[in-house]
């Protein structure tokens, strides 16, 4: 199986399934003497682990990282510092409950890679999806950990703004209230309601999807190429290439086909804070990105996530020889993915402008 690297410059492999010994990923490309400690990723980790609450899957994994290489002691500082040699990342997988999958080995489950997985290998590892689990994410935020190391004064905030058919009011939009509701919700009104929401979801054993908003805050002018290197692009593919996601939008996105030129027309006006001739815009329809290319504005993107088919609700399927059955789905999964999903999003948002960030360095110094 090739395909299971990402980036250019700034680049990372993953590697692991979800019920073997363990995950997690090679990172390549990272400059020398950033410094690095296994709790500047664990945090993050910390963030995306599953078991937290009732609203997420309850396998308990610790995902403790361990950084196996490409660090060292700065014989100046004494700190523990990057070498610019690959580091690998090491998580271990302590929790697994593989005889959860044994009912279902044989058959496949709607909505799930499993049929197209087995036509395209010839094998596959059934035991909570393997490769296509879901549970490689981990190791997208443990190298997401290190992008940020790279451009620290980027900061990039995910949160949920739609559970289901039910959305957020933005004009109750808070920052603060995104890191104190199990949903990373900007919203607490919505959040206190999608509580009952998502436990009537989980109590009938179904699932329902999201939509996830990123932020990045302080992205240099000039990120991105204009033909086959554009910065939106390559978002775009980062968040399709997320497990569930079903559609992503940058900016107004789809809105945007709905507004006249004028009005989605970003005008600029000559700024007051510096002498560089940075425009400052009057609204941000473009999210942030023009012709491909960062225009220091907030970059902002949405990515839709769909309900997961592991459900207890029977739904017709067939067996790998081909007979009609019906299908449930035990164990233990999450009712709405999307929850961690965004800790997730945050990752790849943070991979892909790392990697640009060096990318434009080597060209344009």
């Amino acid at each position: 199986m090739s395909h299971n690297s990402f980036g250019h410059l700034f680049k990372f492999t993953s590697w692991g399934e979800s019920h073997g010994p363990s995950i997690g990923c090679v990172v390549d490309g990272t400059p020398a003497l950033i410094p690095l400690l296994e709790k500047d990723i664990q945090h993050f980790l910390d963030r995306r682990k599953p078991g937290q609450n009732r609203f997420t899957t309850q396998r308990q994994e610790p995902d403790e990282v361990k950084i196996l290489s490409g660090i060292f002691e700065d014989p100046e500082t004494g700190e523990q510092v990057t070498t610019g040699t690959p580091i690998s990342l090491l998580i271990e997988n302590t929790d697994q409950r593989s005889k959860d999958y044994s009912d279902i080995k044989d058959s496949y489950r709607p909505g799930h890679a499993d049929f197209t997985y087995t036509e395209k290998y010839g094998i596959r590892d059934y035991r909570g999806g393997g490769r296509q689990s879901a549970r490689e994410t981990a190791a997208r935020v443990a190298a997401g950990a290190i992008a940020r190391k790279i451009m620290p004064e980027v900061t990039i905030v995910g949160s949920l703004v739609q559970m289901g058919p039910h959305t957020i009011n933005r004009d109750n939009w808070d920052d603060t209230e995104i890191e104190k509701t199990p949903f990373w919700c900007p919203d607490k009104e919505a959040a206190t309601f999608w509580e009952d929401y998502l436990d009537g979801v989980r109590k009938a054993g179904s699932s329902c999807g999201a939509v996830i908003e990123v932020t990045a805050k302080n992205v240099p002018v000039g990120l991105g190429a204009p033909i086959y290197g554009k910065l939106d692009a390559d978002l775009a593919s980062a968040m399709m290439s997320i497990n569930a996601v079903k559609g992503v939008e940058i900016g107004d996105g789809f809105a945007a086909a709905a507004l006249s030129g004028e009005m989605n027309a970003d005008e600029m006006s000559a700024s007051q804070k510096d002498s560089q001739n940075t425009p400052e815009f009057s609204s941000n329809h473009a999210g942030g990105i023009l012709g491909g290319i960062s225009t220091g504005q907030d970059i902002t993107l949405r990515f839709a996530v769909k309900p997961t088919s592991s459900i207890l609700t029977p739904r017709k399927t067939i067996t790998t020889s081909g007979e009609e059955t019906e299908i449930i789905t035990k164990g233990r999964h999450d009712p709405c993915v999307g929850i961690r999903a965004v800790p997730v999003g945050e990752a790849m948002m943070a991979i892909v402008l790392a990697d640009h960030f060096l990318r434009n360095r080597g060209q344009n110094g």
